[in-house]
């Protein structure tokens, strides 16, 4: 009988226990507005950290329960909106309220990134990582994902003309920045020449992540120097009813004017969604006069729909880019006549253009929540891309088509998430692809067709604690070119890249970050086969077959805090590069002068040790709703070791500083930009002077339950100030754009 009391008096205490324990969790709930109020439904209330997400009902409202005791970021994302974040410190047993007010603004940048391949906040990430929402996309209105990066904190633009504008991430260009697209390699010959631009409409974009510095562990040898991600839409759930947006737009220094617009319609677990755009621009105005062949048009189509079920999804888009952009003086080039653009700008006697189009077919799909000890989900794409441009010189209104470059490539890529096991999560996959490169005609650099074929696998594990996360990894990558020209020779190169990192929270959304990488980069084609006189990059270029791979040790350090009024980061990197690749001049006579071959300067691809380092910095700060400001700054410098030798086209310092005022629906942001002058030069290089242009730009929103009206203006350089930009290949004949004023209007319904 005693045996029996003390047994019942145990379970009893055990029940008691245990009904204890499971009341230690905490709640919260909350209401999600915008604009005057406006209740926000279907918006996204997640728990980054533990991958717990609620949907807001109708009338704004969410609660998100059994929440384990603990620090953390909430975070409320809806497409279209910046993203809204507070931190919280639940306590056992806690209900906690929070609200959200979100915004349609330029500056707020988004809160989540997916640089580690797993949705997290900006302030938990391990990479330096900036992210540029759809209100400012539309502010800056181009058709050039370059034009809408170039002021953001360590990114640059590269040019040849507003059409091949690309992103120069830290100093770093060309084949070391990939450029992705919702992920996936854009498929293009962006990287392999200064004329040539990405098939991407930024238009319709919801957001462009830029992950800065190496990040070759999850993207591949080609991020280098950092990865360029524009995302169309990465919701992988339906929704039911129509969801849209319509974007008009327009320019006065070039005359612009555009439409962009989208259409969603989901019922039950389907979804169907399309999407169209097209702009156009003429020559742009520069303080000295209009700059010839600048124009530039563009045309841009996609649909697809997806089955996204609780367990699975599958999605299937297919999208078509046309483009057509002027090629300014390159028949200055082509006809060994270089003017230095010091006084009134020179006239043209012949037009240089890019006609490109391209083909993308996409199938990516999932599985999630899986009830595996191991594997907890699984992401697959398989993508295919028929890309094709002709250069077209045309004289007295005649078209002929001069060289011909043809890409194909096929990329797959499959990434498994781990079932978390205590402190460990983490995610492992394979990636690869196979890509016919061709170039036919005057420019024909390489003769015969080439393959080149890649395949990886890599790692990415995690150890979370309460206030410190650890993160380590690895990949091992092989690529391989084959050319079709006996002639040439056959290369494989196989590289192992690691990285280790650590996340320290110092206070309640604050954090220290360091990580170290040692990454590699295999040789890339045009650096290994060109040989024949090359305007894309104003020099005779001769390849070299014996190229080695590139390898390159890093260390960032940052600190980061994100914050209701303040948001900062800062931080300071350090790259050493062994067999850097670079174009070397050539002396092949002796004569103390660089060789010049059909007009241009002779360069052989060489390789030699090198460093890169800098830092850059962004301080955002609300005073109250009604007032703030932001600074930011970036320096990055970037030389040959030995023999000592500035390298070519690295930014100059730069800084900007604004004020953000808010009144209700409407945002208005005075701004400066400051670049200082760039004399450290490589050999041949000019100099450009430093510079300060003045910017406003605003936006006003008219929010209703389900519409959002924005109308946004961007008045730029308003001091009509000459400057140039010492990334453009064209610096020295064509300056920068001259004072003008972008306007847009978008709807939004959702």
């Amino acid at each position: 009988m005693r045996f029996l009391r003390e047994f019942l008096l145990t379970a009893f205490l055990a029940a008691l226990f245990s009904s204890s324990v499971f009341s230690q969790t905490a709640s919260i709930s909350g209401k999600v507005t915008y604009a005057d109020d406006s209740a926000l439904d279907n918006a996204s209330v997640q728990i980054v950290k533990l991958k717990i997400s609620v949907a807001t009902d109708l009338n704004g409202l969410y609660e998100i329960r059994d929440v384990p005791p603990g620090t953390y970021t909430i975070v409320v994302h809806q497409e279209g909106f910046s993203d809204s974040s507070k931190v919280v410190e639940l306590k056992p047993g806690e209900a906690v309220r929070l609200d959200f007010s979100m915004k349609i603004s330029a500056l707020r940048e988004e809160v989540t990134v997916t640089a580690s391949g797993s949705e997290e906040t900006i302030v938990e990430s391990i990479a330096s990582t900036t992210s540029v929402g759809v209100a400012a996309i539309a502010e800056k209105a181009s058709s050039s994902i370059g034009e809408v990066l170039e002021t953001e904190t360590g990114v640059a633009k590269r040019s040849f003309g507003p059409g091949s504008s690309r992103p120069v991430i830290r100093g770093f260009d060309g084949d070391r920045v990939l450029v992705l697209e919702d992920g996936v390699r854009s498929g293009s010959v962006g990287s392999q020449s200064g004329d040539h631009g990405e098939a991407i409409d930024p238009l319709g974009a919801e957001r462009i992540e830029v992950v800065k510095g190496p990040a070759t562990l999850l993207y591949g040898s080609n991020a280098l120097g950092g990865v360029v991600n524009v995302i169309g839409n990465d919701e992988n759930v339906s929704h039911e009813g129509f969801r849209g947006n319509m974007t008009v737009l327009g320019g006065t220094a070039d005359k612009q004017a555009g439409v962009a617009g989208g259409l969603e319609y989901g019922h039950n677990a389907w979804l169907f969604r399309g999407s169209v755009s097209a702009q156009r621009a003429s020559d742009y105005r520069s303080p000295i006069g209009y700059v010839e062949n600048s124009a530039s048009r563009s045309n841009s189509y996609s649909f697809g729909t997806g089955y996204f079920a609780d367990k699975a999804y599958v999605n299937a888009t297919y999208s078509f880019d046309l483009k057509r952009y002027g090629i300014p003086y390159a028949a200055y080039f082509e006809g060994e006549d270089v003017a230095d653009g010091l006084g009134s700008l020179p006239v043209v006697d012949a037009d240089v253009d890019i006609r490109m189009r391209q083909h993308k077919f996409r199938l990516n799909g999932g599985f999630r929540n899986l009830a595996n000890a191991f594997i907890s989900g699984v992401q697959y794409n398989v993508d295919y891309s028929d890309y094709r441009h002709k250069e077209i010189e045309t004289v007295d209104g005649v078209d002929d088509v001069g060289t011909t470059f043809q890409n194909n490539t096929v990329s797959y890529r499959t990434m498994f998430e781990q079932t978390k096991t205590g402190k460990l999560s983490g995610r492992f996959g394979a990636e690869g692809f196979s890509r016919n490169y061709e170039s036919v005609g005057l420019e024909q650099l390489i003769d015969g067709p080439v393959d080149h074929n890649s395949i990886s696998f890599f790692g990415l594990e995690e150890l979370t604690f309460e206030r410190v996360k650890f993160q380590f990894g690895a990949r091992v990558e092989n690529n391989r070119y084959n050319p079709s020209n006996a002639m040439l020779v056959d290369r494989s190169f196989t590289g192992l890249s690691g990285s280790a990192g650590v996340n320290i929270g110092l206070w309640t959304g604050g954090a220290f970050v360091a990580n170290y990488t040692n990454s590699y980069r295999a040789p890339a084609l045009e650096e290994l086969y060109n040989n024949g006189p090359h305007v894309g990059t104003v020099t005779y270029e001769i390849g070299n077959e014996e190229l080695e791979n590139e390898r390159a040790n890093g260390i960032d350090f940052s600190i980061r805090h994100l914050g209701d009024k303040l948001r900062f980061s800062a931080g300071y990197f350090y790259y050493h590069i062994n067999n850097f690749v670079f174009l070397a001049p050539q002396d092949l006579d002796g004569d103390g002068q660089v060789d010049i071959e059909d007009g241009l300067p002779v360069a052989k691809y060489s390789q030699a040790n090198s460093v890169y380092y800098g830092g850059e910095f962004d301080v955002n700060y609300h005073f109250n709703d009604l007032f703030g400001i932001y600074v930011g700054g970036d320096i990055v410098r970037a030389k040959l070791i030995d023999p000592p030798t500035d390298l070519i086209r690295i930014p100059p310092a730069r800084l900007k500083a604004g004020l953000d005022i808010n009144y209700k629906g409407l945002n208005i942001k005075p701004e400066g930009i400051f670049a200082n002058k760039q004399d450290k030069v490589f050999p041949l290089e000019t100099p450009t002077a430093g510079y300060g242009i003045f910017n406003i730009a605003g936006s006003y929103i008219v929010g209703q339950q389900h519409f959002a009206h924005i109308f946004t203006f961007n008045a730029f350089n308003l001091t009509d100030k000459l400057y140039r930009n010492h990334v453009s290949y064209i610096k020295d004949l064509a300056p920068e754009i001259g004072r003008g004023l972008k306007v847009s209007y978008s709807i939004r319904f959702f």
